[in-house]
């Protein structure tokens, strides 16, 4: 009986403590993407990992070139790795490769490259003389009217002695350089990291991404494709199928949202890593799935999920059918995403992504504005119908504010800078769609100058946003502005306004009004 019950206790404190030499890993499904992968041509039985392109010409990292009097790297058995390009040629076939650089390539490792937007520069890391697998960072220029003579090579500040900084990628604007690095500060062995990159070349501080990327475990290959809205990286953390897996994180508002993995169409239980793409349905990554080839080069292609959802708006008391209801789709930290009028039959429709969380609006003359939560939690392609219900309310006058990205003006002026161009095209494409509608333009400034001040360049404000509706073909009997000055601050945060807090009061709001006669102002 105490033999039992001894038994008992251990199994119960495997339970509890994770004593055990069994790891369960977590299950990961396709978690919303459908990836195809194929072998390249080019893989050795050395190691060959992807960095991007130049010139439209894949570059790699490869050990590939052994022979008798090759130097080997004592730390990988392997010769030190060297730069290479190569063509494509469709399908992610890859021609023979040749060496990149002669300048760029060394008797040390070299490390992973990436290039500005213009292809006028080069970051790049190399392997140090007394470590091989402890890198630095550098900086070099193409020579004017070379066909690939780089200059000026210069090793960069925030490099420290024995810190390893690694996997340079530039971003799309050319304004940011993303790295990864065991620095001090970081939260695991390697964290990723951004650094600005400022107009006249410079570099400012480098800065931690964060909890939301970063993990206990090593962070590495961060990447960002044109678009600019999603960062992919590797990482041994997260929610991990094995070693390390490829993660995407969408980035919005210059926050990066939770990570993503990108799913067992793509991640194995062992390392892959450098991921980057050729098209938006298409790229490159490397792995080393076959352990006897060290990391090789796959290729891939992307079968986007399409989910969309649809219903109808209905009345929450008769059931019966509203119609001209503007809905208003926004992501989980509710930016908008799509909006809509819709029709006599009351119906809405919106594209969504898998595995993602949204927010419907309703505005509507009569009934109230009403939110509805909504998860799309199946991965493969899915239409969910959700009908939404909404309450009528009794008023003489209904007010509905359309949401839109704000109007932006320079301090004290009243001229529409020209980026909030896109937010007065909708409007515009609003009031064309629906003829009947009539729409009240209210300015609102900040508590910054005099309420006589604010006041009149309110005023001025909203006439320059009913101005470019009018020279839009809008008919100025539908249009109608005010100016509220400081008034009516979405903050009332009186002498003790952050910068943030001035520009959440510094608006113009656009207001559909009710058109019958009665309410119009």
């Amino acid at each position: 009986m105490k033999v039992y019950f001894i038994i008992i206790i251990w199994f119960q404190s495997i339970l509890l403590f994770g004593q055990t030499t069994i790891e369960t890993k977590p299950t990961i499904e396709n978690n919303g993407f459908k990836f195809k992968v194929s072998n390249t041509n080019i893989n050795t039985k050395f190691s060959e990992i992807g960095s991007g392109f130049f010139k439209c010409k894949l570059i790699m990292v490869s050990s590939k070139k052994i022979g008798d009097l090759t130097k080997k790297d004592p730390n990988t058995n392997e010769a030190y790795k060297e730069l290479y390009c190569l063509d494509t040629l469709g399908y992610g076939k890859l021609s023979n490769p040749l060496l990149f650089s002669r300048v760029l390539n060394t008797n040390d490792s070299e490390g992973q490259i990436s290039f500005s937007p213009d292809q006028k520069t080069v970051y790049y890391s190399r392997s140090s003389k007394a470590n091989s697998l402890e890198y630095k960072i550098y900086k070099a220029v193409l020579e004017e009217g070379s066909n690939g003579n780089w200059i000026n090579e210069e090793l960069l500040s925030f490099n420290s002695e024995n810190v390893s900084i690694e996997n340079p990628f530039v971003s799309p604007k050319g304004d940011q350089l993303y790295f990864s690095a065991n620095m001090p500060d970081a939260i695991g062995g390697y964290d990723i990291y951004v650094v600005d990159i400022n107009a006249d070349g410079t570099l400012g501080t480098p800065k931690n991404l964060g909890k939301k990327i970063n993990t206990p475990f090593d962070d590495k290959h961060p990447y960002i494709f044109k678009d600019d809205t999603h960062l992919y990286f590797a990482s041994k953390g997260h929610e991990n199928m094995g070693g390390f897996d490829l993660f995407t994180s969408k980035i919005s508002n210059n926050k990066y949202h939770t990570p993503k993995n990108l799913g067992n169409t793509i991640n194995t239980e062992y390392d892959e890593i450098a991921y980057f793409n050729a098209s938006s349905s298409s790229g490159y990554f490397s792995s080393n799935r076959k352990e006897e080839n060290g990391f090789d080069i796959y290729y891939f292609t992307l079968d986007q999920i399409n989910q969309t959802i649809e219903g109808e708006i209905l009345d929450f008391n008769t059931k019966k059918v509203v119609s001209n209801t503007i809905v208003i789709l926004k992501d989980e930290n509710q930016k908008e995403i799509d909006q809509l009028i819709t029709g006599e039959d009351g119906t809405y429709k919106f594209d969504i992504s898998p595995l993602k969380s949204y927010t419907i609006t309703t505005k509507k003359s009569n009934f109230k504005d009403t939110s509805f939560d909504f998860t799309s939690y199946k991965s493969e392609k899915t239409t969910y119908n959700k009908d939404l219900e909404i309450n009528e309310v009794k008023v003489n006058e209904v007010r509905v504010r359309v949401d839109v990205e704000n109007i932006y003006f320079d301090s004290a002026r009243h001229e529409i800078k020209e980026e909030s161009y896109v937010t007065l095209d909708k409007i515009i494409k609003i009031l064309n769609d629906h003829p009947k509608i009539k729409l009240e333009i209210n300015a609102h400034t900040d508590n910054n100058g005099t309420d006589a001040f604010n006041l009149n360049l309110s005023k001025k404000r909203a006439e320059s946003a009913l101005n470019y509706l009018v020279k839009n073909d809008i008919a100025k009997n539908r249009l109608f502005s005010k100016g509220y000055g400081e008034r009516e601050p979405l903050i009332d945060c009186k002498n003790l306004c952050t910068k943030e807090d001035l520009q959440t009061n510094r608006r113009v709001e656009f207001v559909i009004l009710d058109s019958s006669p009665e309410n119009t102002p």
